[in-house]
């Protein structure tokens, strides 16, 4: 049996503005190295604390304004200042995104079958941007797993 083997990719995303994003082709588009893996595992690791990833319904981009407006009414923002986070050193969106980043997390891992990700029919992959302004995020990539 082949021994597996690893890789590690810095992606950098597109500056994308607050509320939820299919990123899926450009993950694809950046990791050529998907295509060469027989069976394995890809893992994306945002290096951020107020934004996320996720894997979900990548058709109907409702879902993700849904997400986005769901996610608001759970974590207010303070907007009134009325003192509501003792953290706001970045402003009114500063713990609400931290926040918003907890609860859904920094990683998703997506299995690797024959050269192509093995989601379901209706999966991507989501990118959650909590703060209001546009910004470059960091997303380290491993892919491991046996070459075809």
């Amino acid at each position: 049996m082949p021994l597996p083997t690893y890789t590690q990719h810095n992606l950098l995303l597109p500056p994308l503005g607050r509320g939820s994003h299919l990123i899926t082709d450009h993950i694809l588009k950046e990791l050529p190295a998907i295509k060469d893996v027989k069976c394995g595992l890809v893992h994306l690791f945002l290096q951020h604390t107020s934004c996320a990833l996720s894997l979900n319904e990548n058709w109907d981009e409702d879902v993700r304004a849904d997400m986005s407006d769901a996610l608001d009414g759970i974590v207010v923002e303070d907007k009134a200042g009325k003192g509501i986070y003792r953290h706001d050193a970045e402003g009114s969106d500063d713990m609400p995104a931290h926040i918003k980043s907890s609860l859904i997390g920094a990683s998703v891992s997506i299995p690797i079958s024959n050269g192509k990700l093995a989601t379901g029919t209706w999966q991507g992959i989501w990118f959650l941007e909590f703060r209001n302004s546009k910004q470059r995020r960091k997303v380290l990539a491993t892919i491991q797993g046996e070459k075809l």
